[in-house]
Formats: structure tokens, sequence, C-alpha cells
């Protein structure tokens, strides 16, 4: 098959201590073409489903980027990092033993609907070009602006302290890191993300996912079968 007329959107279910970069550089030599994009960068640490968009479905990246994604994750109590998750050095450490559940229920209810979220410093985002995660490795602070988020729900699936276990459905460009961060600094003790999954992304789930495994080390054509393709895309959004 000529590499120019491959089109589609791949799922990926991607493991930990790759970034969404890797997946990519795998994709476009697993499928031999470079007209390859991501809908939704996943840190180092998270697992689960990242989208690929293949030729022609790259002019639809900002449509599915844009669409609600569903996480399953869990927050470590009495720990601050200076990424706000397991990778990073610890910066604080407070007793989080006496918590009662209803406390800790309460934090999470602060975080419901429309609200103001302060990404993380160590994130993609860009300070006049340059991107925080890059300022944050030479020691620099820099403000960065709140911006509104959204929670569509959420549940506490296990409560073992200091480990709290949830699931949470949001807006695009919602940071769970911060959300971490957050509901430790209400609390008072402090907390960090200790582990993410990303199950859902708009329509699409881990269902029709491939691992990165079978990307890397499966048959080109395999790989191709798997694809989705446009007009499967469009009908599972209700387009």
């Amino acid at each position: 098959m000529n590499s120019d007329s491959i089109s589609g959107v791949l799922l990926i279910d991607k493991g930990p201590d790759m970034t969404s970069h890797d997946v990519v550089a795998v994709a476009r030599r697993a499928l031999n073409t470079k007209k390859i994009g991501h809908c939704g960068t996943l840190d180092p640490m998270a697992t689960g489903l990242l989208i690929l968009v293949v030729g022609k479905a790259t002019k639809i990246q900002d449509l599915l980027m844009s669409e609600d994604k569903e996480y399953v994750g869990s927050l470590e109590l009495g720990k601050t990092t200076n990424t706000y998750d397991a990778e990073g050095t610890v910066e604080q450490e407070r007793d989080a033993s006496s918590l009662t559940e209803e406390q800790i229920r309460e934090a999470f209810d602060q975080f419901k609907g429309d609200f103001y979220q302060v990404p993380p410093m160590v994130s993609a985002i860009k300070k006049d070009g340059v991107p925080l995660y890059k300022l944050a490795r030479q020691g620099k602070e820099i403000e960065r602006e709140p911006r509104l988020v959204h929670v569509y729900g959420y549940r506490i699936d296990r409560i073992e302290i200091p480990v709290v276990d949830f699931t949470i459905k949001c807006s695009k460009g919602f940071y769970v890191r911060s959300y971490a961060y957050d509901i430790g600094e209400i609390l008072g003790c402090g907390a960090h993300l200790k582990s993410l999954r990303r199950t859902r992304s708009g329509r699409f789930d881990l269902q029709r996912s491939i691992t990165f495994e079978e990307l890397k080390h499966g048959e080109p054509s395999v790989v191709r079968s798997r694809m989705l393709s446009l007009p499967e895309v469009s009908r599972l959004r209700g387009a």
C-alpha cells in the first residue's frame, strides 16, 4: 500500500515510561508515513488511550483533541513533589493519617462543574515560545495563568490512606496533576498524583486499541487493519 494513501485513526494503549512523541515516532516507522499526529499528550508516567491521526485524519486533529476525557487515577496524600506527580522530587511531607473519609470527599466536592485551574510548572504550555518544563528544569518558576476547566463528574473508587483512587471525566486542557495537588492543599497535607490512566476521549475508548508493543513489533499490515477509517470515525462520533 502506498504510504501516502494511508488515512485513519489508530488507538494506542500507551505504556508507562515513554512520551507521546515516542509513540508517534514508532507509528511513523510502522506505517511508513510521516503524516501522523496525536490528540492530547500523555505524560511519560501516564498510561492508556492515545489517539493517533494518520494522513487525511490529521485535518480533524483539533476536533478530536477538544473532546472530553476520562481518567482513572490515584493520588497520595501527605507528599508534594515539584512535578505534582510521582516522577518528581519530594518537596514537603506532612502527616495525613488523621484525615477522615468525609473530609476527603468534601475536598473532591470542591472541584465540580466550571472552575479555574493553575497548570503545573512542569507542562508543555509555552511562555514566550519556550515550554514551561524547560524553564522548570532551569530552576525557574513562572506565574501561570489560571485556565477555565470543567469536571463533568467524578467517583472515589477507594480510600486507603494515604492513597485515594478515583475516576474523573473532565474537559480538554484539564491537568489531573494539578487536581491532585489542589485536593492536597484543601486537605492541608499536600498530595501528588501517584498513577494515571486515560480510559476514554470523546467516543473513543480502549476497546479498539493496540498496545505499544503491538505497534512496534507487529506486522505493518496488521497495524493498518486495526485503524479506524474516516467514515468509521464519523459514525462513531455521530457526526
